[in-house]
């Protein structure tokens, strides 16, 4: 089970866009990194192909970031947060934050 996970809302500890906000699209388990919409987006040059039908220019890529510079938002304090893992009575293995050990999903 993986302590970040595609939808959830994360914000950025370290690196170019630290403090900003925003949900993550994609995770790469294998190289232990996220994709976040609207965070380290760069600039790609790229040549058109007449042959197949696209078209040059620059386009804004988003780029996998480390997933040890992400934090989960959480929403209650307004801050990122660490998460850890609690087993319910009923079984069930669950995703809390571990500030105040409130359960997220």
């Amino acid at each position: 089970m993986r302590k970040i996970r595609q939808g959830d809302e994360v914000i950025v500890i370290a690196g170019r866009d630290k403090g900003r906000r925003g949900r993550v699209t994609r995770v790469l388990s294998a190289a232990n990194q996220v994709v976040v919409e609207n965070v380290n987006v760069v600039k790609k040059h790229q040549r058109g192909n007449p042959q197949a039908g696209t078209s040059g220019g620059i386009l804004d890529q988003e780029k996998p970031l480390d997933i040890s510079n992400v934090a989960l938002y959480n929403p209650n304090t307004g801050k990122g947060d660490r998460v850890g893992f609690r087993v319910l009575d009923s079984g069930d293995k669950v995703r809390v934050y571990k500030s105040n050990n409130e359960q997220i999903d």
